[in-house]
This record gives C-alpha cells, structure tokens and sequence, in this order.
C-alpha cells in the first residue's frame, strides 16, 4: 500500500488566483486529509499598489506591491489550510498588450521549457494525484493564465506524470447569474463596455461540456476570507461586495474540464479524486 498522501497541485499565475477559481477545492480536500500543493507562476507586480494606485501610475512600485501580495497570498494558504506553497517568482506579465508583457523577467517572455523544467522539478517532488490549472485560454486571455497552462502542460510531458489533469472553468449558465449578480450590485457593470459584456458572456463552457462539479459551499466562508485576505487588490475583487452568504450561494460549485486521467472515473463526477480513493 502507498503511503504517499494523496495530493492535489494547483497552478495558479497571481496571488489571489487560487482563492477565485479552486479557493473552495483547495479547503475541501485539506478537509479531507489531502495534501494540497499551490505553485504561484509570478511574483503579482502588475496589481495595484496601495490606496488603488496603478501601475504605471506615479507612486507604483512593483517590487513593494510583489511584496504585499505576497504577504496576502500567505495569509490566503493559512486560511485555505494549504499544506506547502511554491513561488515560482516570475515578473508578473500584466494584461495582454502591456508594455509589462515584454519587460525582461516576465513570466509571458520566459521560454515554455525553462518554466516547465522548474515546475517539473516540483511534481518529481510533491508526485500530485490531481493538478488543476487553467485552458489554454487561460480562462479569459490573460498573458500569464495562458502561460501557467502552457508550462503545466509541458511538464506533465516532461515528467511522463499521468496524474488526472483539470483546467478550472465556469458553467455559462453560471456566467449569465453573475452577470445579473454584477449588475445588482455595481451600477457601473450597467454602463460597461459593451463588447466587455459580451466577452464576459462567452467565458466559459456550455454546461454540458463540463466534466467535473465539486460542491465546495461548505468551504464558502474559508474562500470568501482567503479572497478578503488579498486586500490591495479589493477593488478588482468584485466578489466581495456580496458579502458571504450570497458569495457562497453563487460560488460554493467549483467546475472543471478533465483533460487527463488513467482512472476510467465516469463523467460527469462531483469530486476531483473520483477513481483516486
């Protein structure tokens, strides 16, 4: 019989990304006595600084916020109950068509093998039953996001790991809740940008094309505090002005797409380990 403990690695690319998309998986399975793994690509230099200051903004100084997030991404892992956090320490690439995009360091400019052969280095390691990370997309466009699947999935490779792969997604059905949630809540989401709200409307998978729907409302407090604990970057976090009970109401599913597995489980499954116990 292995002893290893069965163990979940997640792949995210800022600190407060592991609260948004897996906060509720990540406190679940450390519930259950799973070892929970969380490699954070980059070092989140591009968020705001203190007071909201932007970057590029006087006054912004991506080494102090790389810092203070930092410190967030801790508080977030103590709340979350994540065994073992990993910084891959990357510069934080900003949003796409960013100057940032290009700066030496940043995580969008690193050649794939290089970032692959570190984060390979850590499932030699760590041996991880489940890894999640985002699609090839990176859920939304996002430089980084896109990156942090493109170095996972080169890994895998590296490695010839064959643990049961997932990338985080959202049911549109989910997408078209949060949308009228949004507009409930911000008046400013009534004025957005149009084409804004119809890339917002197409994030996302039909609900029959997700694999894998995890019930996480138990953890919904925990997520909900691991996403109040990154607080610099309060103004981006739409979710907390909800409060908890409606947070958890909304969020407490996680969804995925099962891109690899070796257990045969049946899809749809309600649990990341399915086939695993």
């Amino acid at each position: 019989m292995n002893s290893r403990p069965l163990t979940l690695m997640a792949v995210h690319a800022h600190p407060d990304d592991e609260a948004t998309g897996t906060g509720g998986v990540l406190a679940r399975y450390a519930a259950e006595g799973v070892r929970t793994v969380l490699v954070t690509c980059t070092d989140g230099g591009c968020g705001d600084g203190p007071g909201g200051v932007k970057p590029g903004d006087p006054g912004h100084d991506p080494a102090a916020v790389a810092l203070m997030r930092r410190q967030e991404l801790e508080s977030s892992c103590e709340i979350l109950k994540v065994s073992h956090l990993e910084m891959l320490d990357y510069a934080d690439s900003g949003m796409m068509g960013w100057a940032t995009n290009d700066a030496p360091g940043s995580f969008w400019r690193t050649p794939v093998e290089e970032g692959a052969a570190r984060l390979a280095e850590l499932l030699r390691r760590y041996q991880p039953d489940v890894v999640v990370t985002y699609d090839e997309n990176g859920f939304y466009g996002h430089p980084d996001h896109i990156q942090a699947n493109r170095i996972t999935m080169a890994a895998l490779e590296m490695t010839g790991l064959t643990p049961k792969v997932y990338w985080t997604t959202a049911p549109r059905s989910m997408m078209q809740r949060f949308g009228e949630v949004m507009r409930e809540f911000g008046a400013d989401w009534e004025e957005a940008d149009p084409a804004e709200a119809a890339a917002l409307a197409e994030i996302g998978l039909p609900d029959e094309e997700i694999t894998t729907w995890v019930d996480t409302a138990a953890f919904g407090g925990q997520k909900f505090d691991a996403l109040a604990a990154h607080a610099s970057q309060g103004e981006n976090i739409f979710f907390l002005k909800m409060g908890q009970e409606r947070f958890t109401e909304l969020m407490g599913v996680e969804t995925f797409v099962r891109v690899q597995d070796t257990t045969g489980a049946a899809v749809p499954e309600n649990d990341l380990f399915a086939g695993l116990h």
